[in-house]
């Protein structure tokens, strides 16, 4: 895929190719076929990274070619951002190259937006930023109606705010999120609820259950799963990913959360009543009625414990960001569970990655 174009005609061909390509990794393991879900095949992505080339008066947007890593490759458009992103970009980059206060010594630009039109830009910066910056770039801001963030080393300046406020609509109900800067968000939205619909529907209503979610983040998951519990309780590492979380519980006028700043070992040793927690000085572990757990790990999938913790649920949510780290985790998993559904979402279109989900049940 070129930076500057995608092969819209041909995305169909694509991802069934890349599809084919994924399921054949659990060949071995007889998965039901999977669900494809395909992506917008143009202005579906989120966020977008820039580093800013200076040449003479003037600076463009470029990206790197892993094969050639100095050689920077001119952005003039980026067919896979979002629409906000793809108008603001060139309107951006004018208001960059007509002051020099904005653009000197400028060498990065973040965006991150959302599908219900909020928009934060982080300016990076080899140089620190005064006053003079702030005026200029608020004037930006105003002009046009964004969010901006300066950086540069051990300096953050926020002008506004320094998150976007995000809507998800999940089986015909509106939900919020706060999104900070810096913070694990999913980069396509429409894939993302998607991802929520499929988990919410194969989880079923557990009104009387209680359900476990390792790596919740910002209650991305977590919010609407939890109108189909007792309650929940979840963990997170991230200081950021928990703050928004909580915020997000409070958007949503949700109560039967709990989020525990822990990891996914921490909280397996304590389940295991191998270690005692102060952060757990609040919680009744004995309370809970666990019997579905979600998972949505990093790229490394799951440890030892927390594969062996996970396998005395009766169901289990798995989400997965990486299929070959899926695969390990499935071979052990299924020792003691059975798959019984597939999906694969095309987060990622004209690339090799894909998301996977999986439910598992208790063998009888």
């Amino acid at each position: 895929m070129s930076l500057n174009t995608v092969d819209v005609e041909n995305y169909p061909s694509i991802l069934r190719t890349k599809a084919a390509q994924v399921s054949s990794i659990f060949d071995d393991l007889g998965l039901p076929q999977a669900t494809v879900y395909p992506s917008e095949p143009v202005h579906y992505r989120l966020r977008a990274e820039f580093r800013l080339w200076h040449e003479g008066d003037s600076a463009y947007y470029a990206m790197f070619d892993p094969a050639a890593p100095k050689i920077p490759v001119r952005v003039d458009e980026f067919a896979i951002a979002s629409q906000a992103i793809f108008k603001l970009m060139p309107a951006l980059l004018k208001a960059i190259n007509a002051n020099a206060v904005l653009s000197k010594r400028l060498f990065q630009v973040e965006f991150l937006s959302t599908l219900s039109g909020d928009m934060l830009v982080s300016l990076i910066y080899h140089r620190r930023l005064d006053e003079q910056w702030e005026d200029v770039a608020r004037t930006v801001s105003n002009e046009l109606n964004i969010q901006i963030i300066g950086r540069s080393k051990k300096q953050k300046l926020v002008l506004d705010r320094d998150y976007v406020v995000e809507t998800l609509t999940i089986d015909n109900v509106d939900y919020h999120y706060n999104q900070y800067e810096g913070g694990f968000t999913q980069p396509n939205g429409a894939l993302n609820a998607t991802m929520i619909t499929w988990a919410k529907q194969h989880a079923g209503p557990q009104q009387g259950h209680d359900l476990l979610e390792l790596y919740c983040g910002n209650g991305n998951f977590t919010i609407p799963l939890s109108k189909q519990f007792r309650k929940v309780l979840a963990t997170e590492i991230s200081k950021t990913s928990v703050k928004a979380a909580h915020e997000n519980f409070l958007l949503n006028n949700i109560n039967n959360i709990d989020v525990l700043r822990m990891s996914s070992e921490e909280f397996t040793q304590a389940l295991n009543k191998e270690r005692s927690f102060r952060r757990l000085a609040h919680i009744d572990l004995d309370s809970y009625t666990l019997k579905t757990v979600l998972v949505d790990p990093p790229r490394a999938g799951l440890d030892d414990g927390t594969r062996q913790l996970i396998s005395r649920f009766d169901t289990i949510i798995y989400i997965s960001c990486n299929p070959q780290t899926l695969h390990r985790d499935l071979q052990i998993l299924t020792k003691t569970h059975a798959v019984k559904a597939f999906a694969l979402f095309d987060q990622f279109p004209y690339t090799h990655h894909m998301e996977c989900g999986v439910i598992l049940e208790v063998r009888g």
